[in-house]
């Protein structure tokens, strides 16, 4: 039977405002269609902290095994932990039910294929997408579903692989979980450092999982929510600030004094760390603020790869390249020895790392880098017509511009800066991002210009 929800598929992933787009009927449809198009027999199924969570992971798993497949439950677990448990065990393939950092009122749900690959968007998730709809399913054997905790001791095992224990000198990080799912897994890895010997103290605030989000809902890359982790870096005197997004897909820095760090400064921080170690490599990079990480690849002596913005397409480069590593200014990180996945648990890790190998603070490796690419940061417009708007700022500066790039969006450059205007993949939004080499107010004036033209304001 058809059904009428069809708003919650999106490029790469399932994301809807619960009850009018997304629900259990949904989840279950999911499930079938993902057993049945896939042939799956084995899939690792994880879910975040949402109310609605557990109960929409429990449709999904009995939609897979009504369509033939084995589950192995992760239960609370991160996005990055079924990314692991996919390639590490050889399913598959893997659903972690999560919103990220939508509003409360949403949940999804993203789908990998074996290796922890994304499903193509045009072919495979569109497959997905239509059979679900249809409701067009045929029967099968039925599988069966078991727990599988042991995941996480070998997935913090795993990730703290990382780094050089020797390397590590003693230093206090402050961590913010949000009061999303980060909290015991971050646990897991505390104590997988702490049994090698690793000298490293950790302050947590919002440590334990809430669905109510007392603290807000989990997205450190708002300014608002900002303050409650650089206070807390400040407060303790901590020589580090992490915080996570919900499902702790991204992670995000804030240096010894609590001054937050744009995520595509770090980007090109772990960009030249990799090259460092393995001179040569290929890194790939979203297009949405570029003139650091490309100049910070140059000098390192790599090779910088342009994907376009969203898990399914990075991942995608990366393989086709052979990537080191992939990084996005949205705070995802991608690497190679993490089967091509993203991690929100790594990239502090190697901060970390770096931090004791130069005997720097992290404001002190990325001072002249911010001074040098100055960037707006991302700009985020609700537009009522959003291709006149964006023809606007096109009839105007595109005819100056000396390169344009079409890779996601538009990205326009200049002599002096440059530009990049795109539609998000997730939200019904518009999103602006400008910089420069060395002119912060040229940034800032573009930056305001281009949002009058947006606006009309």
């Amino acid at each position: 039977m058809p059904f009428r929800q069809i708003d919650c598929f999106k490029a790469y992933d399932v994301r809807g405002r619960l009850g009018s787009e997304l629900d259990t009927d949904v989840a279950y449809r999911v499930g079938r269609a993902f057993a049945q198009l896939r042939g799956a027999r084995e899939v690792i199924v994880g879910r975040d902290s949402r109310a609605t969570s557990p109960e929409l992971a429990a449709a999904l798993i009995r939609g897979l095994i009504e369509g033939g497949a084995n589950v192995r439950d992760l239960g609370l677990a991160g996005t990055e932990e079924m990314y692991f448990a996919t390639a590490h065990y050889g399913a598959d393939g893997g659903i972690e039910v999560t919103a990220s950092h939508n509003p409360i009122d949403y949940n999804g749900m993203k789908l990998v294929g074996p290796g922890a690959a994304p499903l193509d968007p045009e072919t495979e998730f569109a497959d997905l997408a239509a059979l679900a709809r249809s409701g067009a399913f045929t029967a099968a054997e039925p599988g069966r579903a078991a727990d599988f905790p042991e995941a996480r001791a070998a997935y913090a095992r795993a990730v703290v692989d990382f780094v050089d224990i020797a390397a590590l000198c003693p230093m206090t990080v402050l961590v913010n979980a949000g009061n999303g799912t980060a909290g015991p897994t971050f646990d897991a890895i505390a104590a997988e450092l702490e049994a090698r010997g690793a000298p490293l103290r950790f302050i947590r605030i919002n440590h334990d999982p809430d669905s109510s989000f007392p603290n807000g809902i989990p997205n450190p890359l708002l300014p608002e929510n900002q303050p409650m982790t650089a206070d807390a870096v400040r407060a303790h005197g901590a020589d580090l600030g992490v915080a996570w997004d919900g499902d702790f897909d991204r992670c995000f820095f804030f240096d010894a004094q609590g001054d937050f760090i744009p995520g595509e400064y770090i980007v090109g921080l772990l960009a030249a760390a990799f090259l460092e170690k393995h001179p040569g490599e290929r890194i790939v990079h979203d297009p949405r603020v570029v003139l650091n990480t490309r100049a910070m690849i140059a000098e390192a002596g790599g090779e910088a790869i342009q994907a376009r913005t969203g898990h399914a397409f990075v991942k995608g480069a990366m393989r086709q390249s052979g990537a080191i590593y992939g990084g996005e200014m949205s705070a995802h990180h991608y690497f190679r020895d993490f089967a091509y996945a993203d991690s929100g648990m790594i990239p502090w890790l190697l901060v970390v790392e770096l931090i004791c190998r130069k005997g720097q603070s992290l404001g002190e490796l990325l001072a002249q880098r911010i001074a040098a690419y100055p960037s707006s940061g991302e700009i985020n417009f609700r537009l009522t017509d959003p291709d006149a708007s964006i023809a606007r700022v096109l009839a105007h500066f595109a005819p100056q511009a000396s390169k344009r790039d079409d890779t996601d969006g538009i990205s326009l450059e200049f002599p002096e800066w440059r530009f990049n205007l795109r539609r998000s993949n997730t939200e019904p939004v518009v999103r602006l991002n400008v910089e420069s080499a060395g002119d912060a107010a040229l940034v800032t004036a573009r930056a305001a210009e281009i949002g009058v033209m947006l606006t009309g304001v």
